[in-house]
């Protein structure tokens, strides 16, 4: 390729000229190619361990002038043939234009700029690429990257670095290479060459660790080995970037969404040096997510940048030191000191943004106020002026739709005053109800109470008139209660007391300073009055909602009425959730779940419901309205609890592990005892799964619900800690499962909460688990303060850490799972081994996984879907079939591959979607390894008739259509078919004749139905008497394909030969049926068609007719065969001492001997594909069947040897997984092939 003009000052250095002219010179890298010895391998191993370009660009092109000492490169290449072309294209170009300048320097000049315009103009003319985003160096790499490994240019490579590979004890220095899917290595030392592919979906474990014998490494590990890398210079980037690579992988495997990842990420204001484009959007995309973690922000939320900072505190009278962070919707702040203090500032409230004046005590300050008159004061900001810009262009993207019915871009006023520069932007307009005021003011207010939409409102299914829109449950049915005065009363009072000056001296609403003393109140307790604020506060639910107003309705009204697996699992489930309490023991509250919970399904199918949200989303109405119930599920599910309710319910999975593993580090001795017993894994999924709320009481869950909402799951962590350290000595006594459940269900069941105020809930579980021995009362209060005290170092950086980890390790287990249900289930359908059934199950994924990294016709939605059982889960489209079918078919037939494969694409395609399953792919496959002849003979013959010979194919399928619909009763189909069933059911000549009749007939069809649907659902053996007949057109692609079959078999003339024989005889034996279904017609034509035909003048004669067309239909399966035959013999020809009698025998014999040929001349034989094929008789009536087809192979040895021979998969399959590696040699061995065209 053409490459930027580079100074060379040592030409002759480790290259060899092989041309020059006054004015260029190309050159080849010693020790590449044929040749080379010791300084060859020397300047190889230079090259890798440098890192040179020369290693993937063997040839450059060299400006040089006469009187200058300096060289120019201007182009590289990877190949003889690519280097060749620019040299001729100088030659033709350049060359004589650059002759006539008289100065040095003025044809370098004009060359150099001469090539920068073509390199300009290349990626120019490339559209959808980011040409001046990866720098010169790093796509030199990507070049190298997909060279090494044979890489398509879809794999597109984030990084690469130094580094060494442990190969057994010898580290081998080499690079490494780190692509979206694949992890790559490459060594070349001393004539040593190191390759290593691993795709990121087979990486189960990842950890970086530092022993004795691999210092600082990084172990990468698969189903079937490790490898450790180690000596990186910067191994924090470089784990970090692994795991987040490994992370997108986990994520492919389990949702096809990943595939299609927004990547529309910023771009930083200078370019790096060295990285790609795609390493900054990664990085950017790491830096999102964390940022929405720490916020609790949507996923749409995108960071804009972020700057260190100090924010005045007026309620400790100090600056705190911490970060600044802008997005397209929010400005936020956190404390570098963790717990200090947080601050969420959502662009919707922001009011004013101003420049204050600078000061030593206050240098470079900002000020921004909020609509409800709170002021927060930023300094020590180190580019002012472009931030308040940034924050303004924000501020005008900011919908509309958050600011009621005025436009508060239309109000924005600047004011400039002599004595400071000031940027204001004042936004004059105010919400009609400002989110940071209580949400239960906001929505009590009362519905429009006009006659037009009370009826508008009675007709929906939701609407602002519903009890369950204005108030939570708790507050509908305690609000005839009358006032209580005890002492728990009293204490609920104080603690709204003390959250009512907290904000006033923090704020309320979204924009409240969030401190160590906000927690320490959420810790002792959430007043129920406050809860479902303060819920929405924290979880950022509230922001959602703000942003989407009348969202629930509607999804309401597009939800309820359908009918899907969701719903009905969701109907079953509604009097389970919280039956013991009384709000959920009527209509009202249980039409509240029902709609919440079908919105859901509706808004996210690919999770829908899942047991456990009936529970968690009953105790949300208790305490919030329905549309504030519905975003705060929406939180749960897709950010605080991600993956914990889908279908396999991976991110519990995921926690339980984390859990083990917490457990294993601060309770070493009871983890071991538990494992023994496996407690672990039976506890934690229902106590994650709920969060504690099936399985203690419910005043004391309700508890960590609070904290869970502020604190996330670390809370949950750290409480189930405490409550196994609380029981460690029972436990550790424990001899089976049972009484170690048994401990732990009565400890929970006794978990109480002293201090509430709402009469108590009966717990259903605690009848099961009470015994004879009262068991002592738990304060919540007390092991809330315990867990925290003896494990509240854990941090959640930690176990996001440990999330990872895990994670890959259950999704890796879930797909073992899945391999091992496909497996177990195809054991009975087909007779190949579990090992070889295991390996073509990997095979059929990876082709899989190949095509949704690299493209495919069909998006990977279409083809991998999760809820569909495991045979069914992945499917390929006809390319990737077809690439399997040419490895691993044992029919080998050369050129004639793609077409077989599409025909057998098309019969095993049940549904003709275009797709066909791992189940279909190892019926075709399994027919042709392990099914005796007439098992394979059938196949065959099968994929010569419709559905699998398509009309392209055969160009008489119209004709054959007609035969058939004459001949047989039911289509020629592979499969079973309803309209065959229906004629052999229905029975004809049955007329109604009154209503009676009318509605006895519906019995009958309703009953012939049924039958039909058990007929169906019986599995019918075919026999070989349900083939239908082949026509001649399907004859001659059957005998093509039979001759495609035997060219690299070793006794081919003799199956050459028996193919004649047989073919002859098929012949023979179709005019022999032709003559007798003639003959049979003419018995039964009625005198009218009898004379009708005397008098056409275009009907032939009788006696004529057979032997005429006998002739005809011979002559061309004649030349047909010969067709099939000379088109893989041809290209083997082009040499005169490549002919001999050998070659030509089987052509021989089929145009002189054995088909009686030589009798017809030229003019008879009929022409395919003409009209004359359209208007002949022969089409339809020479026919064969299967069993005369069988009963002709079976008198050739030859081809009854071939069929029946056991054939190993093995081979095959081995072959196709080193494919990768043979691309790469092919690829590698360009050069040679080229040699002479350079000579």
């Amino acid at each position: 390729m053409w490459i930027h003009p580079e100074e060379v000052l040592l030409a002759g250095a480790l290259w060899v000229s092989e041309r020059a002219n006054p004015f260029f010179v190309l050159q080849r890298r010693r020790g590449h190619g044929r040749g080379g010895g010791l300084s060859g391998l020397l300047v190889g191993t230079l090259d890798v361990v440098l890192d040179s370009s020369a290693r993937v660009a063997p040839y450059r092109i060299l400006l040089q002038t006469a009187d200058s000492q300096i060289y120019w490169n201007i182009a590289c290449g990877s190949s003889r043939k690519e280097i060749t072309e620019h040299w001729d294209w100088l030659e033709a170009n350049l060359l004589q234009t650059i002759s006539i300048f008289d100065n040095d320097e003025d044809i370098t000049t004009f060359v150099k700029g001469k090539i920068s315009g073509i390199i300009a103009e290349e990626n120019r003319l490339k559209p959808g690429e980011e040409h001046e985003e990866d720098s010169g160096k790093f796509r030199e790499a990507e070049l190298k990257m997909r060279k090494l490994f044979g890489m398509p240019e879809e794999e597109k490579l984030v990084n690469y670095y130094s580094c060494s590979y442990w190969k057994g004890r010898v580290p081998r220095q080499g690079w490494l290479y780190l692509s979206v899917n694949h992890l790559c290595f490459y060594s070349f030392l001393l004539g040593k060459e190191v390759t290593l592919v691993v795709p990121w979906t087979e990486v189960t474990r990842l950890e970086k660790n530092a022993t004795l014998l691999f210092p600082e490494s990084v172990r990468v590990s698969t189903r079937d080995t490790e490898h450790f890398f180690s000596m990186f210079l910067n191994i924090n980037d470089t784990f970090k970037l692994m795991e987040q690579l490994a992370n997108i992988a986990m994520r492919q495997l389990l949702d096809n969404e990943a595939f299609a990842a927004d990547l529309s990420l910023p771009k930083p204001s200078k370019t790096l040096k060295n990285v790609s484009a795609l390493k900054r959007d990664l990085d950017a995309r790491a830096k999102n997510e964390r940022y929405r973690a720490m916020f609790r922000l949507t996923q749409e939320e995108r960071l804009d940048g972020h700057t260190d900072c100090t924010l005045w505190t007026p309620f400790a009278k100090m600056h705190v030191v911490g970060q600044l962070f802008i997005s397209n919707n929010y400005i936020c702040f956190s404390s570098k000191e963790e717990d200090l203090c947080q601050l969420i500032i959502p662009l919707r409230e922001v009011s004013i943004v101003e420049k204050a004046d600078s000061s030593s005590v206050l240098p470079c300050p900002v000020s921004i106020s909020t609509k409800n008159k709170m002021n927060f004061l930023f300094a020590n900001l180190k580019d002012r002026d472009f931030l308040v810009q940034r924050i303004s262009d924000f501020l005008q993207r900011t919908p509309d739709s958050s600011w009621g019915d005025t436009n508060p871009l239309s109000q924005i006023s600047q004011s400039v005053c002599p004595s400071q520069a000031r940027t204001m932007v004042q936004l004059l307009s105010q919400s009609p109800h400002g989110f940071c005021s209580c949400p239960q003011a906001s929505s009590s207010v009362p519905p429009s109470s006009s006659p037009g939409s009370e009826s508008v409102q009675k007709a929906r299914h939701y609407h602002p008139g519903l009890p369950t829109a204005i108030q939570g449950l708790l507050q509908l049915y305690h609000r005839d209660d009358p006032e209580d005065l005890g002492p728990k009363a009293m204490r609920e009072k104080m603690k709204e007391e003390s959250w009512n000056i907290h904000f006033l001296e923090f704020g309320r609403g979204v924009c409240m300073y969030r401190t160590s003393r906000t927690r320490e109140l959420v810790l002792n307790g959430i007043p129920e009055r406050l809860r479902g604020e303060l819920w929405l506060l924290f979880s950022g639910a509230q922001n959602e909602m703000a942003t989407h107003p009348g969202y629930y309705g509607e999804l309401v009204e597009q939800a309820m009425g359908l009918c899907s697996l969701a719903t009905e699992e969701i109907e079953r489930d509604l009097h389970r959730s919280m039956p013991e309490h009384r709000a959920f023991q009527n209509e009202m509250g249980i039409a509240a779940l029902r709609r919440v919970l079908t919105a859901y399904a509706h808004r996210n199918p690919g999770i829908g419901y899942c047991q456990a949200m009936n529970i968690v989303t009953s105790v949300l109405l208790l305490y919030c309205t329905e549309e504030e119930a519905f975003w705060l599920l929406v939180a749960l599910c897709e950010r605080m609890l991600p993956d914990y309710y889908n279908t396999r319910v991976v991110g519990a999975l995921v926690d339980q592990g984390v859990f083990e593993e917490l457990t294993r580090s601060f309770l070493p001795l009871l983890y071991e005892h538990m494992q023994e017993l496996g407690v672990i894994s039976t506890i934690s999924l229902s106590w994650f799964l709920t969060l504690f709320l099936s399985v203690m009481p419910f005043d004391s869950a309700v508890l960590l619900v609070d904290c869970f909402f502020y604190e996330g799951i670390k809370v949950i962590f750290l409480v189930a800690l405490a409550v196994l350290h609380d029981n460690m000595d029972a436990l550790l006594s424990c001899s089976d499962e049972g009484e170690a459940m048994t401990i732990l269900g009565r400890y929970l069941d006794n978990v109480v909460n002293k201090q509430t105020v709402a009469p108590p809930i009966p717990h259903p579980h605690a009848q099961l688990t009470s015994g004879d021995e009262p068991t002592p009362e738990i304060d919540v209060f007390d092991l809330i303060k315990s867990s925290y005290e003896k494990f509240g170092s854990l941090r959640s950086d930690v176990i996001e850490q440990m999330r990872f980890k895990q994670r890959l390790k259950v999704i890796q287990s879930l797909e073992d799972t899945a391999k091992r249900s496909v497996v177990r289930a195809m054991m009975t359908e087909s007779a190949f081994s579990i090992e070889e059934l295991e390996e073509l199950y990997c095979l059929f994924k990876s082709k899989h996984m190949t095509s949704c990294y690299w493209g495919s016709s069909s998006s990977a939605a279409e083809r991998h879907d999760p809820s569909l059982p495991y045979l069914e889960q992945y499917r390929i489209d006809l390319l990737q079939f077809r690439q399997l079918f040419v490895s691993l078919a044992p029919w080998v037939c050369g050129g004639h591959n793609p077409t077989l494969s599409a025909r057998l694409f098309r019969l095993l395609d049940q549904n003709q979607d275009g797709l066909v399953n791992f189940k279909e792919f190892i019926t075709g496959l399994s027919g042709m390894y392990h099914g005796d002849m007439t098992e394979k003979l059938k196949l065959l013959y099968k994929l010569h008739l419709p559905p699998a010979l398509c009309p392209e194919e055969a160009e008489s399928a119209l004709e054959a259509t007609q035969f058939f619909t004459e001949e047989e009763p039911r289509e020629a189909s592979y499969f079973s078919d309803q309209n065959a069933l229906r004629q052999q059911e229905v029975t004809p000549g049955e007329e109604p004749k009154d209503g009676d009749s009318e509605e006895k007939k519906e019995v009958k069809d309703y009953r012939y139905y049924l039958r039909m649907w058990a007929k169906e659902k019986e599995t019918k053996r075919e026999t070989i008497k349900d083939l239908p007949r082949m026509n001649q057109e399907q004859f001659i692609e059957l005998c093509k394909t039979l001759y495609n079959m035997f060219s690299e078999e070793a006794l081919e003339q003799q199956l050459y030969h028996a193919i004649a024989t047989v073919a002859s005889l098929l012949l023979r034996i179709g005019e022999v049926g032709k003559k007798f279904n003639n003959g049979t017609k003419k018995r039964e034509t009625t005198p009218q068609t009898s004379l009708s035909a005397q008098t056409s003048p275009h009907s032939p004669q009788g006696e004529e007719e057979g032997p005429g067309h006998g002739a005809s239909g011979e002559s061309e399966v004649c030349q047909a065969l010969a067709d099939a035959q000379l088109e893989v013999v041809a290209p083997q020809m082009s040499d005169e001492e490549t002919k001999d009698d050998a070659s030509v025998s089987s052509y021989s014999v089929v145009s002189a001997g054995s088909l009686q040929c030589e009798d017809i001349a030229e003019d008879t034989v009929l022409i395919r594909g003409g009209e004359q094929r359209q208007g002949s008789v022969l089409d339809t009536d020479w026919s064969i069947t299967f069993e005369q087809v069988l009963a002709s192979m079976l008198t050739e040895p030859p081809l009854v040897d071939y069929f029946e021979r056991k054939r190993d998969i093995q081979a095959k399959m081995a072959a196709c997984k080193a494919q990768r590696v043979v691309e790469r040699q092919i690829s590698s061995s360009s050069d040679h092939e080229l040699t002479r065209h350079s000579t």
